[in-house]
């Protein structure tokens, strides 16, 4: 392995021109598919293998010219103080907003709520239901505009008008925080490498790297159903793992300098080293996301594969571009202790093996090696009680309860609440399969007094049959409101009455709607939690095995991860669902936290972990091997690689932070988890608990049965291979040769 990216990193320094040629004609072709590509939505959302999505499935076959999944919006007024809305008045402005709400092509069916009676019992609300022939994913913008503009003539003419519904749904925004994580970014890049062009090089490349990931999602969103969510994660995840690549290529090549390298040589050999390491990390974090597939919610698998390939895409900028753009800058990056004159000097520092004062990582690193049970013990318990909030974790998916007060979505929610009922806003659809009874119409009256029978029921609608009457809907109207467990008690309950039915009478009951797709989605992706940790960890697990040919630092490992995950997500409680620092966070609304939230932090976190621990800890591994007690391979690896490595998780977090500042809750809430993560895992689990556990191993940590030994393909990530090459150096003109031979 280290061999081979030697050779590449060489060849990518001499043949810049070339490899620079390449990734631009990369760029340029994802720029232009995704210029001429139809604008992407968000991506439509099913969860095969429900109850929820086969109710959704058999709408669509036994209702014709019907879209189950259709958006649907609901526009809500409100008389003024004193009227009622049967007022004459109101009804004139009602009915001529409905008839407005009818003018468009996308437009299925616009109820009138005095038809409906959709007029609360007190008279003060009243609302009409619009269905579309669409998605809201796929609504064109003009739809949306018209709907909030007739929204807007009832408010002119008297009323109080609010609009709920996914009809306006709407791509997210990330704000000015993105680009301040960024701008920090920058400036520890600065401050790590003493030079501007140094640290804009990792700036540069990640860009590009992300640029053309990015792209490429949006070239293809039509064609994939790829949604603004999944490019939004792809740049957030991209960005981050992009920038720490290349600064730690960068950091190894300056290294390598201050050895006395000649410049192709060191890159070659930057590539060979830290970019072994990066090759392993980038597939920790490609085996995590692209594993997301095994719980099989297709949003789910299409964010994670997009994310992953922008991940692929880092690892070989990584590797190629940046020995490249090496090349180009030639002197103007120095060799590691070497200030630039704009920052300072351009006098060179003393040798680091030669200076007086150790460095801070040797510092720190000592520190632990002397008192690791103490360290150990402060950190495991400081992380334990960061964990606590995660015991009152709640799960759920986002409505337009969760919105800020501040949006129409909240406000027609309320006042729907106030007029209707908590549970108005969550109906519950009940369809009814009597194709195998023979007598339909009685199962369908059957299902209905069941329902009417059970507790937190307010409203139970006449079945609604189809037109060959073998399929009918019940609406379901709940006492409490959709996130609540006494809703989703009930929906269980009616599965419960279902199966007794088809019993009596052969006619098979479904319960559908937003409320219990939602409880199904969770559940599923409660069932699916175990099976992915077992296999995302399991697999890195033997990657990790056949880096630092260990069996117990790949299990501390493991386990610190568990720890480090487990407080992110006590954090995310804290904060989302408890409200603690809500306002900081821009947090308008607090409750129950996404269902996906815990299988994805797990998944992103897992791999960004493994990050860190193949970057610091094969620094050790490499010292160990060349000869060092397992004690002073702590303080080596530290003293390499804890200022890269506190750079890489500073600029990480940095990135991720900027996401909180997104208008999307999924967004806001993985860019926090993540953020906070990655602060748990860099500088509490592989800063102190991994230096204090290996101390107290030993030579323990780098046992491994001599079998095991024997099977395992020796990939030399440590650059063994590589200490041979400064006596029999190859030609330059050789180098083409030798990396095809490879």
């Amino acid at each position: 392995m280290a061999t081979f990216l030697y050779k590449l990193g060489r060849l990518a320094f001499r043949r810049r021109h070339f490899v620079a040629l390449i990734w631009v004609a990369l760029l340029t072709l994802a720029g232009v598919g995704a210029a001429s590509a139809p604008a992407a939505g968000n991506s439509s959302f099913s969860v095969p293998g429900t109850e929820s999505q086969k109710a959704f499935d058999l709408l669509e076959q036994r209702f014709p010219g019907t879209t189950a999944d259709g958006a649907t919006a609901r526009v809500v007024f409100k008389a003024p103080s004193g009227e009622k809305m049967t007022a004459a008045a109101n009804k004139k402005i009602v009915k001529k907003t409905v008839a407005e709400l009818k003018d468009g092509s996308e437009v299925a069916k616009v109820d009138d709520p005095y038809k409906t009676r959709a007029v609360s019992k007190d008279g003060t609300v009243a609302y009409a239901s619009v269905r579309y022939k669409v998605s809201g994913m796929e609504l064109e913008d003009s739809t949306r505009d018209a709907l909030k503009e007739a929204a807007q003539h009832a408010r002119g003419a008297g009323l109080t008008v609010e609009v709920g519904g996914d009809a306006l749904t709407a791509a997210p925004e990330t704000g000015a925080t993105e680009v301040i994580g960024i701008a920090i970014a920058a400036v520890v890049l600065v401050i790590t490498f003493g030079s501007l062009l140094a640290a804009g090089l990792p700036l540069v490349t990640a860009l590009i790297g992300v640029g053309i990931g990015v792209s490429t999602i949006a070239a293809l969103a039509s064609a994939l159903d790829l949604g603004t969510t999944t490019s939004t994660l792809a740049s957030m995840i991209g960005l981050a793992v992009g920038i720490d690549y290349a600064l730690f290529i960068v950091s190894r090549y300056r290294a390598e300098l201050a050895e006395g390298r000649e410049r192709e040589e060191a890159a070659g050999r930057a590539a060979g080293t830290a970019g072994s390491a990066v090759v392993f990390a980038g597939l920790t974090v490609v085996i995590a996301l692209v594993g997301l597939s095994v719980v099989n919610i297709p949003m789910l698998t299409k964010m994670g594969v997009a994310a992953a390939g922008t991940v692929a895409i880092a690892v070989l900028i990584a590797l190629t571009l940046i020995p490249a753009l090496l090349g180009y800058a030639g002197r103007k990056v120095r060799p590691a202790g070497e200030k630039s004159k704009l920052l300072g000097g351009g006098r060179k520092a003393k040798h680091p093996h030669k200076a007086g004062r150790p460095n801070m990582g040797t510092r720190w690193a000592s520190f632990v090696v002397r008192r690791p049970v103490a360290v150990l013990l402060l950190g495991v318990v400081g992380l334990g009680a960061a964990a606590v909030p995660a015991a009152s974790l709640e799960l759920g998916l986002p409505d337009d309860g969760s919105q800020p007060t501040s949006t129409t979505q909240r406000r027609a929610y309320d006042l729907l609440s106030d007029g209707f009922g908590p549970g108005f806003n969550g109906p519950l659809m009940v369809v009814v399969d009597a194709k195998g009874s023979d007598h339909p119409k009685t199962a369908f009256k059957e299902v209905g007094k069941e329902i009417k029978g059970l507790k937190d029921v307010v409203t139970v609608t006449p079945a609604a049959p189809n037109e060959a009457g073998d399929t009918a809907t019940i609406t379901v109207i709940p006492k409490s409101k959709p996130s609540s467990t006494t809703t989703e008690d009930l929906v269980h309950a009616i599965r419960d009455k279902g199966a007794d039915i088809k019993a009596d009478t052969d006619a098979q009951v479904l319960v559908t709607g937003t409320t219990a797709m939602n409880i199904d989605t969770s559940q599923k992706l409660n069932d699916a939690l175990v099976p992915y940790l077992a296999l995302v960890v399991g697999l890195a697990f033997l990657l990790l095995i056949l880096v630092f040919r260990s069996i117990l630092v790949p299990l501390k490992a493991a386990l610190g991860f568990l720890l480090s995950v487990m407080a992110a997500l006590g954090a995310v409680v804290a904060v989302f669902q408890w409200g603690w620092l809500s306002g900081l966070m821009g947090v308008d609304e607090t409750g129950p936290i996404m269902s996906m939230m815990p299988i994805f932090m797990v998944g992103v976190v897992f791999g960004l972990a493994m990050d860190y621990e193949v970057f610091l800890v094969t620094r050790m591994r490499e010292a160990y091997v060349h000869g060092e007690k397992p004690s002073q391979a702590v303080v080596t690896g530290f003293k390499h690689g804890a200022r890269v490595v506190t750079a890489a998780a500073v600029i990480m977090i940095a990135v991720f932070s900027g996401f909180i500042g997104s208008s999307e809750s999924m967004i806001k809430m993985i860019g926090f988890g993540l953020a906070v993560a990655v602060f748990f895992d860099a500088f509490i689990v592989r800063m102190a608990i991994v230096p204090a556990v290996l101390a107290l191993l030993g030579k323990k940590a780098w046992w491994l049965p001599k079998w095991l030994d024997r099977a395992l393909p020796n990939v030399d990530v440590e650059g063994e291979g590589l200490r041979t090459r400064d006596e029999d150096r190859p030609r330059d003109g050789d180098v083409d040769r030798e990396l095809v031979r490879a």
